[in-house]
């Protein structure tokens, strides 16, 4: 009796950790059954959407146009620079900041064959449909600053 107590209570055991090894597949923003989509989004040309929220003045008036990239347990709505520093400060010196979803946070779709490269080539594909011209400034915080190391490798002439 005892063998076949520990046989059962062995394989749930490991029934447990395979579930516990194999998550549900992601849930895609806007898709049925996931939370809506909320925040504007930008498509990438492999498909995938990046979420984003704009601070500061207009594209068109702003002197220094920054992308900002938020940490590991963030998001586009996270503390950024614009939202901790005053408008009248962000309107003086011209700034447009722009923070976005890293993917698979928040309402960004995710990348499963993201890269350090991949990762920096939507960086610049972003920025070149926001229209944020040929040069930006790129910020992180936290883990983000990591990517932006990974920006200044793979895209430094931006």
């Amino acid at each position: 009796m005892l063998k076949e107590l520990t046989a059962i209570l062995l394989i749930g055991l490991l029934a447990w950790a395979y579930q516990a090894s194999h998550p549900p597949p992601p849930c895609t923003c806007g898709s049925p059954g996931c939370p809506p989509v909320t925040a504007p989004r930008i498509k990438l040309r492999d498909g995938r959407h990046l979420a984003y929220k704009e601070h500061g003045v207009s594209k068109q008036m702003a002197k220094y146009k920054i992308i900002y990239i938020h940490g590991l347990d963030n998001c586009m709505h996270g503390e950024a620079i614009a939202s901790r520093t005053s408008p009248e400060v962000i309107e003086e010196l011209g700034m447009y900041v722009v923070s976005f979803d890293r993917p698979g946070y928040g309402e960004s779709d995710p990348d499963p064959k993201r890269t350090a490269k991949s990762f920096a080539l939507d960086v610049e594909e972003f920025a070149d449909q926001l229209g944020l011209g040929s040069k930006f400034y790129v910020i992180g915080f936290s883990m983000g600053g990591q990517l932006v190391w990974d920006c200044l490798k793979y895209i430094p002439h931006r």
